[in-house]
């Protein structure tokens, strides 16, 4: 099955092709196959090793597997769950997708009881990487050091998968944004990534524009990276002020190639700390069909 993730409509978001009988497949066979269709990532899904769970989900780019990302979390759950409604079976609110990066929970979203997105809870908490100057930060993105946001430095940022956040100074600035790969080769395998995240506040506080940027991965830009946005979000709610707060996200990315997309993030801070992340968004089916392997 192919779906396209972050969106109401097919052809916007970002693709993601799920490999439902992936029993049998050797992991190079997952690698060949993910380097076929060629998306940001393609899943393949297995049976779970806890028997509570749902299935256990093996992730890949074109170029290698990774332990966790957004998409493909958000995209395997809402195919597993539309294939057993075409089954006639109803599929539960919560589901646990087993991933290299540990269980991830997933809560479905419904529209008059069918099955429109799911939500996940970021595996991890924030993890605070290297500092990147400003100038390196603009020149992986093809920019100068006035175009970035100075107030917030530049830095590695996860919660189960490293993204070199970066915010910009205005939406121009990212409108004109490109990946300059001899800067992605020579900055980013250093600090531990290989991929940029950039981002601009829109008109209210909760709300941001993206793009993500990652050359090194055969991936030039990506239209909705949901790993990236919850390690952001969980950044900047740490950084307001309150010690307890619920606050809802909204982040736009994917407009500035021609697939818009929509990742609703909600983040819980709890004594000053933010104790948990959450991102989701709608998934559309687009194709289906059978792959011819020995």
């Amino acid at each position: 099955m192919t779906v396209d993730v972050f969106s109401a409509t097919a052809f916007g978001g970002n693709p993601l092709a799920v490999v439902l009988d992936a029993e049998g497949l050797q992991t190079a066979q997952m690698q060949s196959i993910a380097a076929e269709f060629n998306y940001s990532e393609t899943t393949f899904v297995l049976p779970p090793r806890e028997k509570a769970h749902a299935a256990q989900v093996r992730i890949f780019t074109p170029r290698t597997e990774i332990a966790f990302a957004g998409h493909p979390t958000v995209g395997t759950a809402v195919v597993l769950a539309r294939e057993l409604e075409a089954r006639g079976a109803s599929p539960p609110d919560d589901l646990v997708l087993e991933e290299g990066v540990g269980p991830v929970p997933v809560r479905l979203m419904r529209l008059r009881s069918t099955v429109t997105g799911a939500e996940f809870q970021a595996p991890r908490a924030l993890e605070l990487g290297p500092h990147v100057s400003l100038e390196d930060a603009a020149s992986c993105l093809s920019l100068s050091a006035v175009d970035l946001y100075a107030d917030i430095s530049p830095r590695v940022l996860s919660v189960g998968l490293p993204f070199l956040v970066v915010a910009v100074a205005s939406r121009e600035a990212l409108r004109k944004a490109k990946p300059d790969i001899a800067a992605h080769e020579r900055i980013l395998p250093p600090i531990g990534t290989d991929a940029v995240f950039a981002y601009v506040r829109g008109d209210a506080a909760e709300e941001l524009h993206a793009r993500m940027f990652s050359p090194l991965d055969s991936v030039i830009e990506d239209p909705a990276t949901g790993s990236a946005a919850a390690a952001t979000l969980a950044f900047l709610a740490a950084q307001r002020p309150g010690r307890d707060a619920e606050t809802s996200w909204r982040i736009t990315q994917g407009v500035d190639m021609g697939r818009p997309s929509l990742i609703l993030g909600r983040t819980t801070k709890r004594k000053g700390v933010v104790a948990a992340v959450y991102v989701g968004g709608q998934a559309v089916n687009v194709m289906r069909g059978s792959l011819d392997i020995d």
